[in-house]
């Protein structure tokens, strides 16, 4: 089998995914897109003739986000028209199957040079949504768009999966909490000390100004204190009717003893935000032909489904299945990156596997940098090798829950 390795790794700063007041959200998706797309190009010297496929990550292919980005932006990058492009959709889970998609055809030898990555513009989805509500299109429950009522799994609201989860483990706020603040934390000190300055790459309007180029979303003046103050943010969504039903009836469906006790609030919740990455991955052959130097080695990957009512879970069974495949034990892991969709993601992954902290989000999350649904898997592969060459470490796992109990994971070696 063929290696694959990562040649680069590039993002753009996370902007404030608000219509109208973040900082990159009166631009385009593809705009974003085309932004990595064209560091990597120019970074690598890489000519695109020689790209075999662009293989992208969105969540919201709807508008502006639709109409297969992967490609679109390409030619906005100023690809060549032979480096041809797709895009995937696996919820929040599609920035690392982007990746892992491929890698494999890397590792196949049927291509030898891939770039994958994703793109989210949340102040466009966001907007997008309610100008649908505002034309009359009602909501509906995550599923297959069949009435809930006859679904085979029922499926609920992330943030009422998160507070179910955490009544469920008895997990209670104040750990979820604390396990925010430390996020702030970690990502302030990050930032001071430049620890992305190597990937980050500024995202400019298209007159030549400056849009953004430095992280919009943290708050390191975050206190305990003021964590505590927050109000939980799904207590009357879980009561929204909708189809019939409500999210928290879909919970109790399955789980019917279940009393939700409502933990999760925006301060200890993922970001929204906008945001791209983008990943160079070829084979030792092109690297070589190309004076390409490798950073990282692909090591494994694997996918891994998991209760669909709960939704967050699968993140755990994940780390083992790609543990197992990469033949590398939890102990043999120097960096771990967990996505912070919900603090209790984090908080049960690493009680699960029993986890040194230190280790897991070593610069903070998405707590406090923020989200952007389909990018985010990227993005922490490519913190992840940064975290790698800066501490000296050797291997990497990176996995993260998506919508409809999923979880994809990858593990990476630093080379």
């Amino acid at each position: 089998m063929t290696e694959a390795y990562i040649i680069d790794a590039v993002r753009t700063p996370r902007g404030v995914g608000k219509p109208g007041k973040g900082a990159l959200s009166h631009l385009h998706p593809q705009h974003l897109a085309a932004t990595v797309l064209k560091a990597i190009k120019d970074r690598n010297h890489l000519d695109t003739e020689t790209v075999d496929d662009i293989v992208w990550s969105t969540s919201s292919q709807n508008g502006k986000q639709g109409g297969d980005l992967g490609r679109m932006a390409a030619l906005s990058a100023g690809y060549s028209v032979k480096a041809s492009g797709t895009t995937l959709d696996r919820f929040c889970g599609g920035g690392i199957s982007s990746v892992n998609f491929a890698a494999a055809s890397v590792m196949s030898g049927m291509e030898d040079c891939v770039i994958a990555g994703g793109t989210e513009m949340m102040s466009y989805t966001s907007a997008f949504a309610a100008e649908q509500a505002n034309a009359g299109i009602a909501p509906r429950l995550m599923g297959s768009g069949h009435d809930a009522l006859d679904e085979l799994h029922p499926q609920s609201h992330q943030g009422v999966c998160g507070d179910a989860i955490a009544t469920m483990e008895k997990i209670p706020r104040q750990a979820l909490d604390d396990l925010a603040l430390v996020s702030q934390q970690r990502a302030d000190r990050a930032i001071k000390e430049n620890r992305f300055a190597k990937s980050v790459v500024p995202v400019m309007n298209p007159d030549g100004s400056v849009a953004l180029d430095h992280e919009e979303f943290p708050r390191p003046e975050t206190t305990a204190e003021g964590l505590a103050s927050l109000k939980p943010a799904f207590t009357q969504l879980a009561d929204f009717e909708i189809g019939g039903t409500t999210f928290r009836k879909q919970i109790n469906r399955v789980y019917p003893d279940l009393a939700i006790e409502h933990v999760h609030h925006a301060g200890n919740s993922s970001g929204v935000v906008d945001g791209a990455a983008a990943i160079l991955i070829t084979s030792k052959e092109y690297a070589d032909k190309n004076g390409l130097k490798p950073r990282a080695r692909i090591v494994a990957y694997a996918n891994q489904g998991d209760d669909p009512t709960l939704m967050l879970n699968a993140p755990v069974p994940a780390a083992k299945k790609v543990l197992e495949k990469a033949g590398l034990t939890k102990d043999d892991i120097d960096v771990w990156e967990i996505n912070e969709a919900f603090a209790v993601v984090a908080e049960k992954f690493i009680r699960d596997l029993d986890l040194p902290r230190e280790k897991v989000n070593i610069n903070g999350g998405a707590m406090a940098l923020g989200h952007p649904i389909g990018a985010t898997g990227s993005i922490l592969i490519g913190t992840a090798l940064d975290e790698l060459e800066r501490s000296g470490g050797r291997y990497g796992l990176i996995t993260m829950c998506a919508a409809g109990g999923m979880a994809p994971a990858i593990v990476i070696e630093r080379i």
